[in-house]
């Protein structure tokens, strides 16, 4: 599955959940996340699209013009730590749910 990361200002929050409710997009895993709780600047979101590369394509069209797209190096380990929280968490609650 293709992703990308972007970073977008705070005060762009509303345009970009005007973007993400786009049709193409919509139908995409988002995950949006405020970058200060990830290691990131104050003030700024973190937004992680997966998805199919055509959908990634288009992702990279219009978020890119509320905010900017992750360098290779910084996306790919944030990507890697949101990756592994989010499986730390099932696990958690797999652990909740049999105990």
């Amino acid at each position: 599955m293709a992703w990308t990361l972007f970073e977008v200002p705070g005060e762009k929050r509303t345009e970009l959940e005007t973007v993400l409710k786009d049709d193409q997009l919509s139908r995409q895993s988002q995950k949006l996340r405020d970058a200060a709780t990830a290691g990131g600047p104050a003030g700024r979101l973190y937004v992680l699209i997966e998805g199919s590369a055509e959908a990634i394509a288009h992702a990279e069209k219009l978020i890119g013009a509320v905010g900017t797209k992750l360098p290779p190096a910084d996306g790919e380990a944030l990507y890697r730590r949101l990756k592994d929280e989010e499986e730390a968490a099932s696990a958690g609650m797999g652990l909740f749910f049999t105990e």
